[in-house]
């Protein structure tokens, strides 16, 4: 007889600092406890006896709470399976409807730092689909100049399906001018899209000031559960479903909806929304702490992305001269320290950060990168505790880099 499921292998370490809330973030209890009450109950949100009723009920309230949070209208909340689905509806679902439309209409605006689930998408129309895109170049800390964005859509705002670009980075935590570059698309006519998976955490969301057309989000970002998300998507915007069955989610994401995964993002979400005024000035100051001791322990050490109040609250990315990431992850993973060194979407892979090179920084300088992403959980213990074994992480990684240097000649 098989034996059942027995849960996690955790490993030996005694004690574990997790400073990679980017890639997720723990779930809150409170959004535990919402969504193990919700799985309890039977109800098909789409069946109309009794059950399916309290399971509609149920799944709209959490439709209501989540726009009310993000500054939205419930019906612009459209649930996805994650952030990943937003961005590939979004892009392809509003580039197919405009082209239907308007034939010429075949050009993606996007900038040269997206999430790999942008740009895959945006790669993908245009091998498959016809589309032809315009990369939107940045600056050394990462930020998308509104003029460029005018620039690119004065050449020829006719042929301009959308624009995409990101709320704020995942890797380096640069904050862009949304409602400025908004402001930019507006005035073209042109829709404009944007991936505010790491924003929702650390940043306050209004949909309706922003000016945007279309934001996507992820559960496991803001304490909620993985496997949801949702695509705010304006009542006007033209959109193309992916996927096809029983028309729900304005017949834009057919599938049975996971109601208790919803109820479990919506808890997280009002959470995170409520806590931000007070958790926002502890993230900042913890931010700074590790951003003051990393440069005390290495001078050299360069903080990659914008300062401030352009950068997320929980954001801190630097290079280490002379290391290579994947070393100082390990060994820091080996002490108990939990990082990354990019986005855990493309984790495994060997080549040098897409966002660091398109902010200009050096190949061999880019691969000696590291995340240190703070959350909801992190505390001033964490912080001291990286900082305790850094400079022999860092010893021993440029060490290694320089025999591995000597050994290739």
């Amino acid at each position: 007889m098989k034996a059942a499921f027995a849960g996690p292998v955790h490993g030996a370490a005694a004690h574990t600092v997790y400073l990679d809330h980017a890639a997720t973030t723990p779930m809150f209890p409170a959004a535990i406890e919402a969504m193990t009450a919700a799985l309890g109950t039977v109800g098909n949100a789409s069946s109309l006896h009794g059950s399916g009723r309290a399971a509609r009920r149920t799944l709209e309230e959490a439709r209501e709470s989540i726009a009310a949070d993000l500054g939205a209208r419930p019906s612009e909340v459209i649930f996805t399976s994650g952030g990943t689905e937003s961005d590939n509806l979004a892009i392809k679902g509003i580039y197919w409807a405009r082209r239907d439309a308007e034939p010429r209409r075949t050009r993606i605006i996007a900038s040269s730092v997206e999430h790999h689930a942008v740009i895959d998408a945006v790669e993908w129309l245009e091998r498959h689909e016809g589309a032809r895109v315009t990369w939107l170049p940045v600056d050394a800390e990462g930020t998308v100049s509104p003029r460029t964005l005018r620039s690119a859509l004065s050449a020829n705002p006719d042929d301009v399906a959308l624009v995409t670009v990101m709320w704020a980075n995942n890797e380096v935590g640069t904050v862009q001018p949304i409602g400025e570059l908004a402001a930019v698309a507006q005035e073209f006519g042109v829709p404009m899209h944007s991936d505010a998976v790491q924003a929702a955490a650390q940043l306050p969301i209004d949909f309706a000031a922003s000016g945007l057309s279309a934001a996507s989000f992820a559960g496991h970002k803001v304490g909620g559960p993985h496997g949801i998300g949702v695509l705010l998507l304006g009542r006007q915007v033209p959109c193309v479903p992916l996927l096809h069955g029983g028309g729900h989610e304005r017949d834009l994401r057919s599938g049975t909806s996971d109601t208790a995964a919803a109820v479990g993002l919506a808890t997280a979400l009002h959470q995170t929304v409520t806590e931000l005024p007070t958790r926002t000035p502890e993230l900042i100051a913890l931010r700074d702490a590790l951003i003051d001791g990393v440069l005390a322990i290495e001078p050299d050490a360069v903080l990659n992305g914008a300062p401030g109040d352009r950068r997320l609250p929980g954001n801190v990315h630097f290079t280490f001269p002379g290391c290579e990431g994947d070393s100082l992850l390990m060994l820091l993973d080996a002490a108990g320290i939990e990082c990354s060194t990019g986005s855990a979407c493309t984790a495994g892979v060997a080549s040098p950060s897409h966002v660091l090179i398109a902010m200009g920084v050096e190949q061999w300088q880019a691969r000696g990168s590291l995340r240190f992403s703070l959350g909801h959980t992190s505390t001033r213990a964490d912080v001291d505790a990286l900082l305790g074994v850094l400079p022999q992480v860092v010893d021993r990684a440029r060490a290694a880099g320089l025999a591995g240097a000597k050994g290739g000649v």
